[in-house]
Formats: structure tokens, sequence, C-alpha cells
């Protein structure tokens, strides 16, 4: 008698087991969670004349703006350091500005030979 209410109770076990499984799983198929390679550009995101070359003139251009341009550098600063409003990343804000305009060369000039 006690091995069959042993082997009844197992039963009851495995079948309780077996029967909440697949509730588990209903629960959780609607969290499908995408795995992919990175960011994906579509055609319209890039330029088609979009160059490596044209990316440092501009940038070069954009540094001689800034230091020659008070104007133009107080609308820049304005533009990204205005809306931070943590005192310590405002000043580095500023700080990095500062960086710019007291620099001969700007951070946008490579030397020659450099490969960039």
């Amino acid at each position: 008698m006690i091995i069959k209410t042993t082997s009844l109770a197992f039963a009851v076990a495995c079948l309780v087991t077996v029967s909440a499984m697949p509730a588990a799983h209903a629960q959780t198929a609607g969290w499908t969670q995408v795995i992919t390679n990175g960011p994906q550009t579509d055609p319209g995101d890039v330029s088609p004349s979009w160059s490596a070359r044209q990316n440092v003139i501009e940038s070069q251009r954009y540094e001689r703006l800034l230091q020659t341009s008070p104007t133009f550098r107080q609308a820049r600063v304005q533009k990204e350091c205005g809306p931070i409003t943590d005192p310590q990343l405002h000043a580095d804000c500023l700080a990095s500005f500062n960086q710019s305009v007291g620099s001969s060369t700007g951070p946008g000039t490579y030397p020659s030979g450099s490969g960039r």
C-alpha cells in the first residue's frame, strides 16, 4: 500500500510539474529579446556626398571660427554649455571651449604623415 501511495504521489507531482511548464512558457513568450549586430543605417541616414576628407575640412573650419569669431564662439558656448545645469559639468564644458581658443593648431589639425 505504501508503494502504491508513493507511486501515486510521484505521478501527481510529475503531472503538476508538466502541466505548469506550458503556462510558464506562455507568460514569457511575449518578451522576445532581439539581438542585433550593432547600429544599422538606411540609405537616407548618410549623405551620398559625405567623405572623411570633407569632414576634416569642416572640422578645421569650425575650429577656425571658434578661434577667430567671438560671436560664433559665444553662440556655440551658449548652445552647447547653456543647457547643462550641473555646475561641474558646466565648468568642464566652458573649459573645453577655452582649450580650443588657447591652442595654436586646434584639435582638428593633425601633423602631416599621421595617416589621418
